[in-house]
């Protein structure tokens, strides 16, 4: 494995942090503050859903995954190096943008689904925070997919 492929695990690695952080904050939620000892639970009130902070946990998890994935895929395929600098920054890019997503959504009534207010609620500087980087991600990321199987089609013709 050389040394992209390290920082893209290093990268997939802070984003499954993130995503072990809002699985954290899931429990925290669900059970309305911090238990510090068996029955003894410090309260407050967590921002955010229930809903909200699974898909933020489950979603860091599965983009820092996306992100090992396809270093171990560049390794295996000896994807020259000029092919993993580009996908370097579309796939790490598409992880971070999509872990900002989750975070807005949470933190926003629309969900970062819109950069206007919607028939889910009011939008706020976090949702557009969050939908900026998934929005942009989102056609990088397709384009990221189809050059990384337009590659491997090619190599298993050779």
């Amino acid at each position: 494995m050389n040394a992209l492929q390290k920082r893209m695990v290093g990268h997939g690695a802070i984003i499954m942090l993130i995503g072990l952080i809002a699985g954290i904050g899931l429990v925290m939620k669900l059970i309305g503050g911090f238990e510090i000892f068996p029955n003894y639970i410090v309260q407050f009130e967590l921002f955010g859903s229930d809903r909200g902070w699974a898909r933020a946990h489950a979603g860091g998890l599965m983009n820092g995954l996306m992100i090992f994935v396809v270093a171990l895929l560049l390794w295996g395929l000896n994807a020259p190096e000029r092919l993993e600098k580009k996908l370097f920054w579309m796939i790490v890019g598409a992880g971070y943008g999509n872990t900002m997503f989750y975070w807005g959504g949470m933190l926003s009534a629309s969900r970062a689904l819109t950069f206007g207010d919607n028939r889910l609620g009011e939008t706020n500087i976090w949702g557009i925070l969050g939908l900026v980087p998934a929005l942009v991600f989102s056609f990088v990321s397709l384009y990221s997919f189809y050059v990384l199987a337009r590659h491997a089609f090619s190599e298993a013709k050779s």
